[in-house]
């Protein structure tokens, strides 16, 4: 199972929110690309790089940020915010980004999903964010109709079969993942023909959690992000990649 240290991009300085609240965020880095080079000196493989500000702003809006993590860690970075167009998507790449991660686009634009899932068929994620049991878009201030098991099913149908499931209550918490619900949730993910992947978020702690996620033992779980609990010195990269491999 991959790690993936989060950075989080708010008015240039690397941030964690708690529950997705914008106004209840904690400023970690004032530079995300060393927070970026911290990650990657302790054996990090992989990151993953949110632009909130451009969540917010419907169009990415920390392509320079991103373009020198790409360009200085040397490993591959996942990027996601405000990522509505293909313009945007296409400027993603340019500026480093290995795979991109679609939001709120793959829920209000199925052509967008569809064109980008044409086009960069391996480098396409679909964020499933979950809020009080639904999936939340647009800043998670919006809701999609439907169960997230259904949600995902139906992002199976149209070959979004890689996805990024977070749980927005838990995030920013400490207090671990629902197992039963990741369990459910990666059952979702490989329920149709065209069987999915899974990274999850939100709500890492401890290193029992990152083994307790290793321990279910689903071939759809794939990578699990660490944000908050990586800053605060819970515990390291290299003890997080070893709680990993089991």
């Amino acid at each position: 199972m991959i790690l993936y240290p989060a950075i989080d991009i708010l008015d240039g300085r690397a941030v964690r929110l708690t529950k997705g609240d914008f106004d209840a965020q904690t400023v970690y880095d004032e530079h995300p690309l060393a927070a970026a080079r911290g990650w990657v000196e302790q054996g990090a493989t992989h990151l993953h790089v949110v632009d909130l500000d451009g969540a917010k702003a419907g169009a990415p809006v920390n392509l320079e940020h991103l373009r020198r993590i790409a360009r200085d860690s040397g490993v591959p970075v996942q990027f996601g915010g405000g990522l509505r167009a293909t313009g945007s998507i296409e400027r993603a790449f340019e500026a480093g980004a290995a795979r991109v991660i679609l939001g709120t686009a793959a829920f209000s634009d199925p052509d967008l999903l569809d064109h980008a899932l044409t086009a960069w068929p391996e480098r396409v994620l679909v964020s499933v964010d979950v809020r009080g049991g639904r999936v939340a878009t647009r800043g998670w201030t919006d809701t999609v109709d439907g169960a997230p098991a259904t949600v995902i099913a139906r992002l199976l149908e149209r070959g979004a079969n890689r996805l990024v499931y977070t749980n927005v209550d838990r995030d920013g918490m400490l207090q671990g993942p629902d197992l039963d619900e990741v369990r459910a949730v990666a059952e979702a993910a490989r329920a149709e023909a065209r069987a999915g992947s899974l990274i999850y978020s939100g709500g890492i702690g401890q290193l029992d959690d990152l083994r307790n996620l290793a321990g279910l033992g689903s071939p759809a779980l794939d990578g699990v992000i660490v944000g908050k609990a990586l800053y605060e010195r819970r515990f390291t990269v290299a003890q997080a990649l070893e709680a990993l491999a089991g």
